[in-house]
């Protein structure tokens, strides 16, 4: 697990959210998008920045960051970039907030940027870090489900919690998360635009999920036409699709914690009296960590 670098215990001791709020006020994650204090701000050469390690965003669109540059040349910085001091050199600072104003800057030609510097731990950062990539919709729906998953597993955090720290509602951090569970090249024709997010759902938990997609692709079908093809596969199969999809939620959302807990894929079958619970390992390695958490 990951330690918070302020030595802070877990964040479900202390509150999600609440570094947020101490940096951005009473106004809270809505504060991200409004400038900082300007008394606060210092001008920072450009290369005493870094990008953050705990930054959502994995991709940055050319034409996107060449068009903000522009803008910074005719106009310059409008809102100072968050960052903290980085953990491994003395003088230099890792990123919060505003690695995509960093990186237009240095298109740009600028040799200096304004910052505000935070002294804050590992969580803050990332909660800072997701609540503005989410504002400005900048997170492509897989890298919002890993920094969902990141909050839970690595500090503790409930869905519950996650979701009233990012201003999302709890069925919706459960049910992003649980994308992460689609192959990669589903996940690959999703980024690429040519799956959408609902297509993504809509595939969860099918045997020939892969398959279906590209038949979506290339006969252009929408999320609904998806649905009912998916019913028409289900209704000749042996072992029907529809069958998962209609778990109890609760189970769902159940089975979906007890896996990021354990870090094993956990199913839960419901019966009309009692159920059973699975844990699936590959590895004996991975049995014996599970009992050891068990004990």
């Amino acid at each position: 697990m990951s330690s918070d670098s302020s030595g802070q215990t877990p964040q479900r001791m202390r509150g999600l959210g609440s570094g947020l709020a101490a940096l951005l006020g009473e106004g809270g994650a809505d504060g991200v998008n409004t400038e900082t204090t300007p008394a606060a701000a210092r001008v920072l050469p450009i290369g005493s920045l870094r990008a953050g390690r705990l930054q959502p965003r994995t991709t940055f669109d050319r034409a996107e960051i060449e068009s903000l540059a522009q803008s910074i040349s005719a106009q310059g910085i409008i809102q100072p970039i968050l960052a903290r001091p980085a953990k491994d050199s003395d003088g230099d600072y890792e990123i919060i907030a505003g690695e995509r104003r960093w990186r237009a800057a240095q298109v740009a030609g600028l040799h200096e940027v304004p910052v505000v510097i935070h002294f804050i731990g590992d969580q803050d950062a990332l909660e800072i870090a997701l609540i503005e990539n989410l504002q400005r919709q900048d997170l492509n729906i897989f890298e919002e489900a890993e920094a969902y998953q990141h909050l839970i597993s690595d500090y503790g955090n409930s869905q519950e919690e996650v979701a009233g720290a990012v201003g999302r509602s709890r069925s919706h951090v459960a049910n992003t998360v649980r994308l992460l569970a689609l192959p990669a090249e589903i996940k690959d024709l999703t980024v690429a635009g040519k799956l959408s997010p609902g297509h993504a759902r809509v595939l969860l938990g099918a045997e020939n999920a892969v398959e279906i997609a590209h038949k979506i692709v290339n006969e252009n079908l929408n999320v609904r036409q998806t649905e009912k093809l998916m019913q028409d596969t289900n209704e000749g199969a042996s072992q029907p699709v529809k069958a998962k999809k209609e778990k109890n939620a609760d189970l769902r959302d159940l089975e979906e914690t007890l896996t990021v807990r354990l870090g094993l894929k956990v199913t839960i079958s419901e019966k009309k009296r009692g159920g059973s619970v699975s844990v699936q390992y590959k590895t004996l390695e991975q049995l014996d960590e599970l009992l050891k958490k068990l004990r």
